[in-house]
């Protein structure tokens, strides 16, 4: 141990004497981890904005079986028992919270580019406003029953065209109009879009609804409601928390954003490795004089080989600081908009001591075959050379 931490003192002091090979391998480590953590920030981004307005109190009746809510399928008539189960909160009127709620896919057409985009037309029960009381209308009313009316979320009227106040849509051999717009809370990460659920059934004709949402009394009512639900065996339901479901369904995204960014990632690590290995190879030719002073003066092979890989270890964490930040700097809070989801990539801590990780194993790897070579050079060769 005492020759591997004079060693290791050694070989940080010479540093200002090989600085330019230091910072090649800073800059290729930093480089990598940079665009790891960039590249990371936009799967982190995207969970908090579909996260941003899931609350615990929430909670979604599917119909047994489906794996996501497109494919669920909820009749009339057990839409109304989940009404009567308990667990449920209820309105200032007395009524209980629970919306029944029916999907479809339509496009709109993007502003600036004129491409098309699909996204999904919600239709929606009485009482969405006590389930999310963050949807706040900006512009107009809410639209009224039995009508074919829509109200937007604020991000469909920038983006997309037909979507503000007192546009027309057609849809379904029909006219519906908007007749408002709207925020909802801290989350407007895609074009949202509400109907009257009965109409939309109409006009699509179909006669089941795709989910059932529901405001709890409390978390600990979700266990209630689910035994509820099992007590009933002709209901063929299964309750799930909002959160749950909403990772469910970004599990598609993130996962195409995961890989993407470890496949781009390892590319840049193995590039910034083998520069690594380049200059630490460098810099074990470059001492062959200390190398074999050392040796002769009793040095081990072990306490030489240690001292170097450390050394590597410790040059990458630089690279991994300067990698980290300037993602931080220069994509932290960036918009990007993949799949017509729009959200601010998100620079979290999680992600920068992933980057440090990967910053640490790119200096181990590539440090370790320049620390065999320094420890296997004969001490009489060495003389020699010099």
């Amino acid at each position: 141990m005492k020759q591997y931490w004079a060693l290791l003192c050694m070989n940080l002091a010479g540093i200002p004497q090989r600085l330019g090979l230091v910072l090649t391998l800073v800059i290729g480590v930093g480089c990598a981890v940079g665009v790891l953590v960039s590249m990371l920030a936009m799967g982190a981004g995207a969970r908090r904005e579909a996260m941003g307005n899931v609350r615990p109190d929430h909670a979604v009746l599917l119909s047994a079986g489906a794996l996501g809510s497109m494919q669920s399928s909820i009749p009339k008539d057990v839409a109304t028992q989940i009404r009567e189960l308990p667990g449920i909160r209820q309105n200032a009127k007395g009524q209980p919270i629970a919306v029944p709620q029916a999907m479809v896919y339509v496009q709109a057409r993007d502003r600036v580019s004129g491409t098309k985009i699909g996204f999904t037309l919600a239709g929606v029960g009485p009482g969405l406003t006590d389930y999310a009381p963050e949807l706040h209308l900006t512009s107009g009313r809410m639209f009224r029953s039995g009508l074919r009316e829509l109200i937007a979320s604020n991000l469909c009227a920038r983006k997309y065209a037909d979507f503000a106040r007192g546009d027309k849509r057609t849809m379904r051999g029909g006219d519906w109009k908007v007749v408002g717009n709207f925020d909802i809370g801290q989350a407007e990460g895609s074009c949202v879009v509400f109907a009257d659920v009965d109409v939309l059934l109409a006009a699509f004709g179909r006669n089941s609804y795709n989910q059932v949402n529901v405001m709890l009394q409390s978390v600990e009512g979700f266990t209630e409601l689910t035994n509820a639900v099992k007590a009933n065996p002709t209901m063929h339901i299964n309750v799930k928390h909002e959160a749950e479901l909403t990772e469910e369904s970004m599990r598609q995204l993130n996962g195409i954003l995961n890989f993407v960014s470890y496949f781009v990632g390892s590319i840049m690590a193995v590039a910034a490795t083998l520069g690594a290995a380049n200059s630490l190879y460098a810099m074990v030719d470059g001492r062959h004089r200390e190398t074999a002073t050392l040796r002769a003066l009793g040095f081990r092979a072990g306490p030489l080989m240690a001292a170097m890989l450390t050394e590597s270890i410790l040059l990458a964490l630089p690279g991994a600081l300067v990698g980290a930040g300037l993602a931080w700097l220069l994509f932290n809070d960036l918009t990007a908009s993949p799949f017509g989801f729009t959200f601010h990539l998100a620079v979290t801590p999680p992600i920068v001591t992933i980057g440090a990780s990967w910053a640490l194993a790119m200096g181990a790897v590539g440090g370790v075959l320049p620390a065999l070579r320094a420890a296997r050079v004969p001490v009489t060769a060495a003389l020699r050379a010099i």
